[in-house]
């Protein structure tokens, strides 16, 4: 999933509890909430993945680089 994916998940989070408090719908609020968390922990993953990406490619690039 892109970054832009995650955001539009939390923003659709955001909608539908919005849409949830208009209309006094607990139902719709949890799923919001729901939506939001997921698209929040999505957007962290994929930071940490590219962190740790990051630095296997700087160990690599240290590693040739004394060869």
């Amino acid at each position: 999933m892109s970054d832009l994916d995650n955001k539009a998940e939390k923003a659709k989070g955001n909608i539908k509890q919005a849409v949830g408090d208009l209309t006094e719908d607990d139902e719709l609020r949890r799923e919001g909430k729901i939506d939001h968390a997921s698209g929040t922990a999505k957007e962290k993953v994929s930071g940490l993945k590219d962190k740790a990406e990051d630095a296997i490619e700087s160990m690599k690039d240290k590693l040739t680089d004394k060869r």
